[in-house]
């Protein structure tokens, strides 16, 4: 049986923070660190090479909110587009490139 809970939700952003593609919240190409940076599956692999440009953190798949939850926890509609300045970012990837993500 389920019950209430009362706990912080994700945000489900709605798209890839680098290149802007859409992330329903059914996606299955969606990828977030632990602070909910996402970003779609390819940029993850072929740009930041599973290194986030915000925390230095590793990604993992996005869950999909219960479409029985989607009414009253809607996903968002807030889109967050901050192409990666692939210069800056040359420096935590350098950092954190070679280490695994869980010793960060």
């Amino acid at each position: 049986m389920f019950t209430e809970l009362s706990t912080t939700m994700l945000e489900i952003k709605p798209n890839c923070e680098n290149c802007g593609r859409l992330l329903s919240n059914e996606s299955l190409e969606a990828m977030i660190c632990s602070f909910e940076c996402t970003f779609c599956e390819a940029c993850v692999n072929d740009v930041l090479f599973n290194v986030c440009p915000n925390c230095g953190g590793g990604f993992e798949k996005r869950p999909v909110r219960p479409s029985n939850h989607l009414k009253k926890n809607p996903a968002s509609k807030t889109e967050y587009i901050k192409p990666v300045d692939k210069e800056a970012f040359q420096v935590t990837l350098d950092r954190f490139k070679n280490i695994e993500p869980h010793k960060r």
